[in-house]
């Protein structure tokens, strides 16, 4: 009897877990049996994946924040690295978390497991020599968007387009009604969502200045509404948290918090409020006007000042190569600065905008679940 196929895989934060579900589904509608084990959060297990750490350890931002996790981060990659030293998979998918991913990759590589990565480190837009260091880690890398294969072919590293899932599972022309029924918002309403971010430090540093900017808009246009989706049950409890130290601004606003909707939230509204990350993707591929923003710590900030060559941050920008989307950071990320950018978008006519949207929607439309499994089932037998 043969035995059943092992498939190792990390998902380091929300974003990935959602990447790789799609994968995971269509690894176990080729293979039923096999056993696909490592890190992953809820839509991945939902799929029949076996986590054996809590993935939100890993949900850490940034360089300097990072340290103060770091023992705990070690930690859980000596007990992973054991787990597969015990039960060797038959190849190792690492799904983003670069940082942690690609040192799992390099170490499981060295023992003669074939190894993955699934989304290109941003080596487009700084320390481009990296991708060295992921030629010694991954047998090949997975990438999401067409301007990273220049990249790879100059250093001639193995390197796979997929596409990005999210532009297959959402609807080219979004079903607005239908989601503001599902979050029983009124189908006559102005809506402005609000995405503070995943982990817990985004959603310390922006969901304060969010507060204020919706108080400011709220003295403007008491007529919208405001819709804060939590990631999952730690940001829930933590927005829930930060809103009663707002003196109680869920109770004062016209604010409704939810878990695990921030899809629906975003198709529901009529703009976007977010902090910047795959959510900005997401809010493209929903056709919704965004202003994105983003706070680093003052010491990761310079850091990146010197280091990132990108001209945008925001992955609407860098597909577009231009800016149409405004992207906020540091002390641009003010209430005055974010409610005036915001109502703009309520008064203006943006048709022009969400077509664009729509064509950048396109070329990422490529199947990217089965791409994926494609990839992954061709490496493991090559």
């Amino acid at each position: 009897m043969t035995k059943p196929l092992r498939i190792g895989m990390v998902a380091g934060e929300p974003s990935g877990d959602v990447l790789a579900a799609g994968m995971v589904a269509e690894l176990r509608r080729q293979y039923p049996d096999a056993i696909i084990e490592g890190i992953g959060g809820q839509h991945m297990i939902e799929q029949g994946f076996h986590s054996l750490f809590d993935m939100e350890t890993l949900s850490v931002m940034g360089l300097v924040e990072v340290l103060s996790h770091l023992p705990a981060i070690l930690k859980v990659k000596k007990q992973l690295l054991a787990q597969f030293e015990k039960n060797p998979p038959d190849i190792f998918v690492g799904i983003d978390a670069p940082d942690f991913n690609l040192r799992v990759e390099k170490a499981l590589k060295a023992k003669g497991i074939k190894t993955m990565h699934y989304v290109s480190p941003t080596v487009w837009a700084w320390r481009e020599k990296r991708i060295h260091k992921i030629a010694k880690a991954a047998n090949r890398v997975l990438g999401l968007f067409p301007f990273e294969q220049q990249v790879y072919d100059k250093y001639n590293v193995p390197y796979t387009f997929v596409g990005h899932t999210m532009a297959d599972s959402i609807a080219l022309e979004p079903d607005q009604s239908a989601s503001r029924l599902a979050l029983g918002l009124n189908q006559d309403s102005r809506v402005l969502a609000v995405l503070p971010g995943s982990r817990r430090g985004e959603v310390d540093t922006l969901l304060p200045v969010f507060l204020d900017t919706i108080e400011l808009i709220h003295k403007q246009r008491p007529d919208i509404h405001f819709v804060i989706p939590a990631a999952n049950v730690h940001r829930l409890e933590q927005i829930q948290s930060l809103l009663k130290d707002a003196n109680n601004a869920e109770q004062r606003l016209p604010i409704t918090v939810t878990q695990g909707t921030a899809r629906d939230a975003m198709i529901a509204s009529d703009v976007i409020l977010l902090a910047s990350g795959t959510a900005t993707l997401e809010a493209m591929l929903c056709k919704r006007p965004m202003v994105a923003a983003y706070k680093l710590a003052p010491l990761t900030y310079k850091i990146m000042q010197r280091l990132y060559k990108a001209p945008f941050f925001t992955l609407p920008n860098l597909l577009a190569n231009e800016a149409i989307i405004p992207e906020l950071l540091q002390e641009e990320v003010n209430a005055d600065n974010m409610s005036s950018q915001l109502l703009n978008f309520f008064e203006s006519d943006n048709s022009a905008l969400i077509s664009r949207f729509t064509d950048l929607h396109h070329t990422l439309k490529c199947n990217a679940d089965k791409t994926a499994a494609k990839a992954v089932v061709e490496e493991l037998f090559a």
